[in-house]
This record gives structure tokens, sequence and C-alpha cells, in this order.
């Protein structure tokens, strides 16, 4: 395991909603986040990550947080 570079979180939402045929539109209203916000997620573009809106739309999807995000060590 490199110590230089610990691996990445990456956020797998986009494909889990699309795998399950859920809408973004009903992710906003349904877990209460903002479009933008959820957009992000979707496009693994968040700068800084919300433990409360990833408990929101987990709680909303009725999925766990292994199901919208994995960790991917580096290959080195």
């Amino acid at each position: 395991m490199s110590e230089d570079s610990p691996g990445k979180i990456v956020i797998t939402l986009e494909e889990y909603r699309k795998a399950h045929g859920i809408s973004k539109n009903k992710i906003v209203l349904g877990a209460g986040v903002q479009r933008t916000q959820l957009q992000k997620y979707c496009l693994n573009k968040v700068a800084r990550v919300d433990l409360g809106v990833l408990a929101r739309i987990c709680h909303y999807l009725q999925c766990k947080l292994e199901d919208i995000m994995v960790y991917e060590p580096d290959d080195d």
C-alpha cells in the first residue's frame, strides 16, 4: 500500500440511480436536496462531502452508503 497516494472515494450514485430506474427529480424531492447538489454527486464532482446529504439520499433510496460510493485503492 502506497503512503503517497491513499486511493480515492468514488461516488457511484449515478450508476445506482440508473440501475434502479430512479429519476433525479424524485431524489431531489424525496431526499430534500438541491438539484445542483445532486448533480455534483451524480457526476462525482463533490469538493466536500456532506454527511447529512448522503444520509438523506440513503434514507430516501433505502440503500447503504456502500451502495452509492466506493473506495478505490491506488494501484501502485
